[in-house]
């Protein structure tokens, strides 16, 4: 039997033998009420030893009793205890990832809806110089860095930002936040310095030996051209090797020059005006039109899709972008080039300008070999070159997207690329609406 039955049947045996005391001395009313005051009165009473029980977190035993609330007091007890066995599991937790975060070589701070500094391990207060006094401090307050607060307040977070170690500043940081939970943050820190120095290493090699080769490379040129021109044409193998090695000595040339420009870009402080993008394109177009001695260009009016020629202008904005012209030159000769260069000479070559609602955009489209699909996140990668058999052999640096790509990030562009193979290729431009000057 169930404790509530066994008070209830407690309550109605008590109930009735009130009822057949009163029945008996005619007092049944009275002792009726006084019954029920006594019942109230002993809950009451309960009631108060269970509120200051509950007010002192139930620490100490419950305080002895029957009945329904022996049971009230237990199942409490109960659940109390259960809380407190979590909690340590829970604690025990935390203490271990605390460790395990204080092990780590990255710096990591977690923040708080407003930027306030919620925790840090060890790495973060060495290298950020956080105290343990600094907890719900601001952290822009403490690490003042323009580029990092920028960073902080954009929200976009998906790339790192670099900068250098506000209590070393030999030391440099790549900080990246990751967003979790209810507005809570991840800050991350690595340290770069080692990466940041290799790749200023490679990026003055290359610089220094394309440097360099450029003066032999420019003498064994013209003794080669010097001995070509003396070339009587009696030895066809002696002809074959002059003409050989003399494409090579270009090819070579044209690879160092490629080399020396991704270093300017990687390098150099950006130089910015504001650019006519049509008369470049249309200049790029006519010596492109010269250098493959094409039909001539047609530049059409906007939304005709009339053909006149290889290469097709079509100029549906009248819009001038901020950046340097001869990046932006060399970014869209490269793009014209590959297009005219890997695709049919018998194929049409179209180059738009336009504008979106929130971007000024140049497609570059050929209807040539086109690009395997695993392919296409590579092609703008340095001296990559996609395996696809072709009938004729095609030159190149494989340096040329790598160039597009660099450019484009001067100038808040991106590239994106849709091709299908044996179909054709188009790449496109996405220049920002901030570009935009007069």
């Amino acid at each position: 039997m169930g404790i509530w039955q066994k008070e209830l049947i407690t309550g109605l045996l008590l109930l009735l033998v009130v009822g057949i005391i009163g029945g008996l001395t005619g007092l049944f009313l009275p002792l009726a009420l006084a019954f029920t005051l006594v019942l109230l009165l002993t809950q009451l009473y309960q009631i108060n030893r269970f509120e200051k029980w509950i007010r002192t977190g139930g620490r100490s035993n419950y305080p002895k009793t029957s009945g329904i609330w022996e049971e009230i007091y237990y199942h409490v007890y109960r659940i109390k205890k259960n809380e407190k066995k979590r909690k340590k599991k829970l604690g025990k937790m935390v203490d271990q990832f605390r460790q395990s975060t204080e092990a780590l070589p990255d710096a990591a701070v977690v923040l708080s809806a407003n930027d306030e500094i919620e925790w840090a391990n060890k790495a973060a207060r060495e290298v950020f110089g956080l105290q343990a006094s600094d907890k719900g401090q601001r952290i822009p307050n403490l690490i003042r860095f323009p580029e990092f607060i920028r960073y902080l307040r954009s929200g976009n977070y998906t790339e790192a930002v670099i900068l250098p170690s506000p209590v070393d500043h030999r030391i440099t940081l790549a900080v990246r936040i990751i967003a979790y939970g209810a507005g809570l943050r991840l800050l991350l820190a690595q340290d770069v310095t080692q990466l940041k120095k290799m790749e200023r290493m490679r990026k003055d090699f290359v610089a220094n030996v394309s440097h360099e080769l450029r003066t032999p490379l420019t003498v064994l040129k013209g003794y080669l051209e010097t001995l070509q021109d003396m070339d009587d044409g009696e030895s066809p193998l002696l002809t074959t090797s002059f003409y050989q090695m003399l494409g090579q000595t270009e090819r070579m040339q044209h690879l160092v020059d490629d080399l020396l420009l991704l270093t300017r870009l990687e390098t150099q402080q950006k130089k910015t005006e504001c650019i006519d993008i049509p008369i470049l394109l249309t200049q790029i177009c006519k010596e492109a039109e010269a250098l493959n001695g094409n039909a001539p260009i047609n530049t059409l009016p906007p939304l005709t899709g009339k053909l006149f020629g290889r290469i097709e202008l079509t100029l549906e904005a009248n819009t001038c972008v901020i950046g340097e012209e001869q990046e932006l030159r060399s970014a869209f000769t490269n793009l014209l080039g590959n297009a005219l260069k890997y695709s049919p000479d018998d194929s049409v070559v179209k180059v738009r300008w336009h504008a979106s609602d929130d971007f000024v955009i140049l497609d570059v489209e050929d209807h040539g070999e086109g690009i395997a699909m695993t392919d296409i996140s590579r092609v703008t990668e340095r001296f990559y070159r996609s395996e696809v058999k072709r009938a004729k052999k095609v030159g190149g640096t494989g340096l040329g997207l790598a160039i597009v790509k660099h450019v484009l990030m001067r100038h808040d562009a991106d590239l994106k690329i849709v091709s299908e193979l044996g179909k054709g290729s188009c790449f496109s431009c996405y220049f920002p609406r901030k570009r935009i000057c007069n």
